[in-house]
């Protein structure tokens, strides 16, 4: 059954375990026991324990960055701030609160965070930028939505849809105006 599972596989079960179990559950025997099926598959597919912690990493900042971007990118014809604090906003943070977790204790994890956080910056400066933000007002107003996004993100206490929404109108008004 090991030569059925790919890299992919276990890439995603790993997301699934930290975002459920946290960082420290990411072992080989754990995850092939889940799997129903030897270490010898996860060796397969991952040189060491490392290898396959740098492809959650990089998994997660595909998903949880690049894939929302172009969902933005996409979204033609609609106001790309609204879009990007929609999807980011709307979406489920428990694993954006693992990665943060990680990262409190492992360097490769504070690097990778590190770098999805300059890009997520960038990239908010850039769209409000292209709102006709000056520079260093769209550097500075992309800090605090991003600020925002992270105090509600590693918040315990969701809003309601309705409260949310009204409460993403309110940061839409006072950061792109």
């Amino acid at each position: 059954m090991a030569d059925q599972l790919s890299a992919q596989d276990w890439v995603d079960l790993g997301l699934k375990t930290l975002a459920k179990s946290g960082f420290t559950a990411l072992k080989a025997e754990p995850l092939a026991k889940a799997m129903g099926v030897s270490r010898g598959s996860f060796y397969w597919h991952f040189a060491d324990i490392g290898a396959f912690h740098a492809a959650i990493l990089e998994r997660w900042r595909e998903v949880a960055t690049e894939q929302i971007i172009a969902g933005v990118e996409a979204a033609k014809g609609n106001d790309p701030l609204a879009v990007l604090m929609r999807l980011t906003f709307g979406s489920k943070l428990v694993l954006e609160k693992a990665v943060r977790s990680w990262a409190a204790n492992d360097a490769r994890a504070r690097a990778a965070v590190v770098a999805v956080d300059r890009r997520r910056l960038d990239y908010i400066e850039g769209l409000l930028k292209q709102a006709g933000l000056a520079e260093a007002t769209a550097r500075a107003r992309a800090q605090i939505l991003f600020w925002a996004f992270f105090g509600y993100a590693l918040s315990d206490q969701p809003l309601a849809p309705d409260r949310q929404q009204a409460v993403l109108d309110e940061l839409l008004r006072i950061v792109a105006r």
